[in-house]
């Protein structure tokens, strides 16, 4: 007994220490098992679409434009909308009646009257918005104070509303879409309609008109150079042309399309801060292009294999062109309001200040009776309606929703597979 005792007290220790071992050992394979399975858990979530197609077999560089290196976090429920408004000379009234009709709390604003408007107009502009008692309660409604000079044929008008985009991605960083407009614009379904369509929808998605057929405009916007006095000069001018003619660029292709746009943040970023050349080298390019807001951005989204699977194709307003060309837009009145509200778009243009057109939208699809200040929303409280901001997250949309929906439903299918995307 003696003996055997002895022999187990030898073995004792030895034991010992290997369970220790052992225990440890299974420890750190349970560990590695689990961060296995974690890894293997998180390599199924990135098969999953991201908000922007990535290319996964080319190498990650920091000038990428989307190279997540984790899912990114789940969107709020209610999209944001940063709006520029512009106007010139004379358009004071237009752009205020266009800004309370667009007016939502959640949105962000920046209103523009370039320099050709008088400088009393423009303190006049900047008095209203600091008096409006729900813009000083929220916030969200800014002037740009120092004027930009804006030609609407040369790229003046790029650099400004390049300038607003940096100006919004500066101040506030929960928006969704920029969207530019300006004081000829004026909605067609309420801002409750606009936030309940668009919570559907890929934040990723730019909508832009655009072709790359550019027909007779090869030879007369692409080939010609043009000088934009708006460029150095303090007044207004048209664009002169100079000579000779260019040749059609092999570096990247042309596309064109409309001036008005809605616009990813993500696609904001990117030609804003210009981690990539392509904006830079397209803007110098396109500064001796006439018309050049119809095409640089269209031309820059096509000729970026990522940023082109997100167009969609239209720029949702409702436009009647002229006969071809298609250069200028009718001005619109009663007689398009059937037309206007068949085209289930968000946006119409362009409409004479004060035109009863405008009365009956207000009306008909806004919902603003009696000369309400505000277009009325889920967030509208006090006495009289709107008078105070209630619930900014409460939406209550309208059958202005429904059209939008259908419309914009189609239009994301049809660019998902692949249609009119680009070509």
């Amino acid at each position: 007994m003696m003996g055997s005792f002895n022999i187990e007290k030898k073995w004792q220790f030895p034991l010992i220490m290997i369970s220790i071992v052992f225990i440890f050992f299974l420890a750190t394979c349970f560990n590695m098992g689990l961060v296995s399975t974690i890894h293997s858990f998180n390599s199924i979530l990135f098969f999953l679409p991201s908000r922007l197609a990535v290319n996964q077999s080319a190498p990650i560089f920091v000038e990428t434009k989307i190279s997540a290196t984790a899912p990114a976090p789940a969107a709020p429920a209610i999209p944001r909308f940063a709006y520029l408004i512009s106007g010139s000379k004379d358009d004071l009234e237009k752009l205020w009646r266009t800004l309370l009709a667009l007016y939502h709390p959640l949105n962000h604003y920046l209103v523009h009257l370039d320099l050709e408007s008088p400088l009393e107009v423009r303190l006049e502009l900047a008095s209203r918005i600091e008096k409006q008692s729900v813009f000083s309660e929220v916030g969200n409604v800014f002037m740009i104070p120092k004027a930009n000079m804006v030609t609407y044929r040369g790229p003046t008008m790029i650099a400004h509303t390049l300038h607003a985009c940096a100006i919004l991605l500066k101040r506030t960083k929960d928006w969704d879409w920029f969207i530019n407009l300006s004081a000829s614009d004026y909605p067609l379904v309420t801002q409750d309609d606009l936030l309940d369509t668009f919570s559907e929808v890929d934040r990723s998605l730019n909508f832009i008109e655009h072709t790359s057929r550019l027909g007779w405009k090869l030879e007369k916007r692409a080939m010609p150079l043009i000088i934009d006095p708006g460029l150095y000069r303090t007044n207004k001018s048209d664009v002169f042309w100079v000579g000779p003619k260019r040749t059609l660029p092999t570096a990247f292709k042309l596309f064109t399309g409309s001036a008005w746009m809605v616009l990813s943040r993500s696609f904001v970023e990117y030609v804003v801060w210009g981690w990539d050349n392509l904006p830079r080298t397209l803007l110098m390019y396109y500064t001796n292009f006439i018309s050049s807001p119809e095409g640089y951005f269209q031309t820059i989204a096509c000729n970026e294999p990522e940023l082109a699977k997100t167009i969609v194709n239209s720029d949702l307003h409702y436009i009647s062109w002229d006969n071809p060309p298609k250069q200028h837009p009718h001005v619109l009145t009663i007689n398009d309001t059937a037309k206007m509200i068949a085209s289930n778009t968000a946006f119409a243009r362009k409409f004479k200040h004060n035109d009863p057109v405008l009365d009956v939208i207000d009306k008909k699809l806004l919902h603003r009776e009696n000369e309400q200040l505000f277009t009325p929303g889920g967030w509208c409280s006090g006495n009289p309606r709107c008078f105070k901001v209630g619930n900014i997250y409460k939406i209550t949309p309208g059958p202005g929703s429904k059209r939008l929906r259908f419309l914009v439903t189609r239009l994301t299918w049809m660019a998902k597979f692949g249609q009119k995307q680009c070509k």
